[in-house]
């Protein structure tokens, strides 16, 4: 956050101090004609406004990122923190202060003359336009940052755009793998403890490739690393410093990042329904909004993975398998149909989005769908103690499930936008 505000302060206080330089090209006298005399009260008034606009926005980002770490998870509020629309808002304020201030001390010390004046009336004047368009942007935007419903849009938006960014390159540019290495390999271990937030696998394939080695990353990013998890597998003479060489390829940091990890984004989902079901908040509703909205991620990722073509291997040198299904859905579902076992409208919700995605265009998603149905379904029943409640919620998973085998699966699916 700060180097956006720090951006556009350099920014105020060059174009405040831009008519000094300006002053020796304006024709004198024209200052006087158009009223430029007045640009140090507007200057006062504009700095003083915007030192109390500057401090009530970061106080209501401060209070909107508490207001997410409480009602929906602590995970959401790096998301809020990292909006460029909020960073941009605080840094127009910041860099309007500062412009004020610098072109109050600048009036004082003399150094525009008439037609520096002039310059900086201009600037003035541009920048409260500036000010006022994002003040009528901020009224809307600060009005719902925060808040439960728009903390969900933002971790499924980026969550969304982590797919598309995998599906492009299923395999990260490497050779396809299965995930079981030959028998004949060498594994190496992390030399760290955190969650692999990056794999350069560029690296791993310079790497491998000066030293007549084939690499088998058992990793994706998102993995917890620990002294006794091999993060690859090597075939080949494997010496110590080309294991620090391989090492180096991975980033491994304290917390998960949803850039490079679409998993996470559902887990971040995943953590705001479980939220939703506590008894403190018994809030169903959010629960089954979070439902469809991982539904509406699963279909998306199920269609743009299916629909990727095969891309051609950059990196030879390096296998890597891609990401499970049946790790997405244990990501989301397993946490969700564990903690709603008690609550019927939640579980109707989930017989309905496991029908849903069982209309996917891949088998691996029809297979976790149907497996999962029966999963949540069965804890369901064991947890229902109404007995109406229970038959309710098997007549509705059987004709979910028959509804589901008879829907017609197009043979091709467009991406979506």
């Amino acid at each position: 956050m700060w180097f956006r505000s720090t951006l556009y302060g350099v920014l105020g206080v060059a174009t405040a101090l831009a008519g000094a330089g300006a002053k020796f090209v304006l024709p004198e006298g024209l200052a006087t004609q158009i009223g430029a005399d007045s640009v140090g009260n507007i200057l006062g008034i504009l700095a003083a406004s915007m030192l109390t606009v500057t401090t009530f926005a970061l106080s209501t980002m401060v209070a909107a990122y508490g207001s997410a770490s409480t009602n929906a998870t602590p995970r959401a509020s790096r998301l809020l923190i990292e909006d460029t629309r909020a960073q941009g808002t605080l840094a127009t304020f910041i860099g309007a202060f500062l412009f004020s201030i610098v072109g109050l001390i600048a009036l004082s010390t003399g150094i525009y003359g008439d037609s520096g004046r002039l310059v900086l009336f201009g600037a003035t004047i541009a920048v409260i336009i500036v000010i006022t368009v994002t003040l009528l942007r901020a009224i809307e935007q600060f009005s719902r940052f925060g808040r439960l419903g728009e903390t969900v849009d933002l971790v499924e938006q980026a969550t969304l755009k982590s797919m598309k960014q995998r599906a492009e390159e299923p395999f990260l540019g490497a050779t396809p793998y299965s995930g079981v290495a030959p028998s004949s390999t060498v594994d190496v271990f992390a030399a760290d403890v955190g969650h692999v937030e990056h794999i350069d696998v560029q690296r791993l394939n310079t790497v491998a490739e000066q030293h007549q080695l084939i690499v088998y990353v058992n990793c994706q990013p998102g993995t917890f690393a620990t002294p006794n998890r091999a993060l690859l597998s090597v075939w080949g003479t494997l010496h110590d410093d080309q294991r620090t060489q391989l090492l180096a390829a991975f980033t491994i940091g304290g917390s998960r990042r949803i850039e490079n990890d679409p998993r996470y984004g559902l887990v971040v989902l995943a953590e705001i329904g479980v939220r939703a079901l506590s008894p403190a908040v018994n809030d169903p509703g959010t629960c089954i909004t979070v439902i469809g909205t991982c539904v509406r991620l699963l279909l998306r990722w199920d269609a743009l993975s299916s629909g990727s073509e095969a891309k051609d291997v950059q990196y030879p040198f390096v296998h890597m398998a891609q990401l499970d299904v049946d790790d997405l859905f244990e990501d989301v579902f397993a946490p969700i149909s564990t903690d709603s076992a008690g609550s019927l409208e939640v579980n109707i919700r989930l017989q309905k989005a496991f029908a849903a995605l069982s209309a996917g265009c891949s088998s691996a998603t029809r297979q976790a769908a149907r497996r999962y149905a029966d999963l949540s379904l069965e804890r369901a029943l064991q947890t229902l103690s109404f007995s109406q409640d229970r038959d309710k919620l098997r007549t509705i998973a059987t004709v979910e499930h028959k509804r589901a085998k008879q829907a017609i699966v197009p043979q091709t699916v467009a991406s979506p936008s």
